[in-house]
Parts: structure tokens; sequence; C-alpha cells
């Protein structure tokens, strides 16, 4: 009985180790990453190439908050990467040749704040329309939101029939200039982009941690049948994330605009991967009912990390896909292992 007890325990042991070591694997990962780009890339820790990979950090995890968001309800969001796209020609739109409005014979200019304005307001509906197609016409998140990408995508096309808006810097005439101010300004010796990411990140996460909208994320990707039967407005929650994923797409869409000082209708492709990957990376379970902000934040890094080191170590474009993809499906695979660990741990518990 005492070796059995002991055994007991070893295992016990064993099992709370390998559980931290799951929940740290996102930062060690990051780490191993840091260090190894660093002996390979020999560029990968100068200023400029740890500011460049700041920026696009920024960008994958205010894509990969509002995504964690979603995933977290129980859902998933195809369509950001597209809505990326979407925004970006719709602000570069206004700044380049305004609203026309060809009944009154007159072209409308927006100063840069209504542009900014509209954008976000744009973005934020499509999230709407991905949400009421999930929870009015109980179209399932894969299919509606994988629809969305492709509506998304064509709006965008049509805007410009395909073509750039080039050099939005506006007219000093018009009033519309400072576009270029959103990717190019710094504060602090900060990019405004990592800025952003800050505090979106803050506010997400106090919704998340410290509101009963959040507590409600929560219940609606735990047990949605449950959570309904306690009074929470599931078909609400579901909306509402899916509008602030498309509000974080809109603002994304917005800085690389910004930062390129033009729009492209093909902005923002396959970078729902980068969202999904950067929530996963940081523990939030593609089941639902759960994830942080931080390790979605922290995910984003990683995804960064990688991204611009096999860049520099002048990796093909079409390994990153495959490697992003891999990255996708092992952190599946891990959470799914954690997930079992967890269980076991909490059998144990209940059981001494």
């Amino acid at each position: 009985m005492e070796l059995a007890k002991s055994n007991s325990g070893i295992s016990g042991t064993n099992m709370s180790t390998t559980m931290l070591l799951l929940k740290a694997r996102t930062f060690i990962a990051l780490i191993v990453l840091v260090a190894v780009f660093s002996f390979l890339a020999p560029n990968f820790l100068a200023v400029q190439s740890i500011m460049l990979i700041a920026k696009h950090v920024a960008l994958y995890a205010i894509l990969g908050i509002g995504m964690t968001f979603v995933v977290v309800s129980g859902g998933i969001d195809l369509s950001v990467g597209s809505i990326v796209g979407l925004a970006g020609m719709i602000a570069g739109g206004l700044i380049y040749e305004g609203l026309v409005l060809p009944m009154f014979g007159v072209t409308v200019y927006f100063s840069v704040p209504m542009v900014i304005l509209i954008t976000l307001i744009t973005g934020t509906l499509m999230g709407s329309v991905n949400g009421l197609l999930v929870t009015k016409f109980n179209v399932a998140p894969f299919i509606a939101t994988l629809g969305m990408l492709y509506v998304a995508r064509g709006i965008a096309m049509l805007r410009s029939d395909g073509k750039t808006f080039p050099n939005l810097v506006g007219k000093p005439e018009l009033g519309n200039t400072g576009f270029p101010l959103l990717g190019a300004g710094t504060f602090l010796g900060i990019p405004y982009a990592i800025w952003i990411m800050i505090v979106l990140g803050f506010i997400a996460a106090y919704l998340f941690k410290k509101t009963p909208f959040g507590w409600h994320i929560f219940a609606v990707g735990g047990n949605e049948r449950a959570a309904e039967l306690s009074g929470v407005r599931v078909k609400r929650v579901k909306i509402l994330v899916y509008m602030f994923s498309g509000f974080c797409a809109a603002i994304v869409g917005l800085i690389v605009s910004s930062q390129l000082v033009a729009s492209h209708p093909a902005t923002g492709e396959t970078w729902e991967l980068n969202a999904i990957a950067a929530a996963v990376l940081g523990g939030t379970s593609l089941a639902g009912g759960r994830g942080t902000i931080g390790g979605t934040v922290l995910g984003a890094f990683v995804i960064g990390v990688l991204s611009d080191g096999m860049v520099m170590m002048g990796v093909s474009e079409f390994w990153q896909m495959v490697i992003k993809g891999l990255v996708i499906v092992l952190a599946v695979i891990v959470d799914q292992f954690q997930r079992n660990l967890q269980n076991k741990l909490a059998l144990e518990s209940r059981n001494k």
C-alpha cells in the first residue's frame, strides 16, 4: 500500500510538472525561437529588426485579440483577413477619390478621423453579419465566416476593379491629410501600432476578466445550453464577439494602409491563419471556454518572430506557409493533450 501511494505521488508530481511546462509552452517557444534566429540571422537583434518585428506582432496581436473573443465563445472567424483588405480599400478610396455622389454631381471628401470612423464601422458591420448568420440563420461559424471571407474580398476588389489606391497622403485643400501618421507616427519612440495593441489588449483583458460580458463569453463557449438556461443572452453575446472581431480587423486594415501609404484589395490574405495561430498558441482552446488575452499577445510574438526570422533567413514563402500550418496543427494537438491531462489531475484530486 505504501509503495502504491508513493508511485501515485510520483505520478501526480510528474503530471503537475508536465502541466506547468504545457502552460508555459508559448513563452518557452518564444525564447527558443529568439535564441535560434539570433544565431542563424546576424541582424535579427538589431534595433531596426526588433522594431519591424514589433510592428508585425502588433498586427497579429490585434487580429488575434478579436479572434480570441470569437473562439472562446465557441466560434471561429475565417473572414478577418478579407475584412483587413476591405477596410484598407474603404479608407484608401475615401482619401484618394472621396465619396462620389453622382445623383448630386458632387464628390465628398472626409477628414482623416471621419475616414477612420467610417472604416471601423464598416468592419464592425461585417462582423455583425457573421454574427447574424450564426445566430439568426443557424449557419455553422466555419461556413458563415468562410462565405464572408469571399464576400469581403470580392467587395474589396470591386471597390477599385482590383487596382491599388496609391499615395494616400491627401490634399490640404480637401482637408484629408495626415493618414500616413497612423502607420509611421511614434509616441515616446514607440510606433502608434504598438500603442494601439497595448491599449486594446488591456481593454480586452479587462472585458474578459472583470465584466459580466466576459464571463458570459466563457459561459457560452464552455456550455452554451447551460449558459442559456442560466439567463445568458447567448445570441447577443455571439453577435457582439463577431462584431468585435470585425472591429479589430478594420483597425489592422487602417494601420497597414497607413504604413504602406497605399491600399491594395489583396491585403490581409491568409492573415486569418496568423490570428488563429496566435490565439491557439496562447492557450485558447478551439473547443471554446478557455483563453487569455495575454496568452494571445504572447502567441502573436511567436508568430511574428517565426515569420520575420524565416524571412531574414531567406526561407521560401511557400515553406513559410507550410511551417505556419504545421505550427497550428501542433498547437491544437498540444492543447488537446493539456485538456486530457487537466481532466486526469482533476479526477485524481477528487479521488483523494
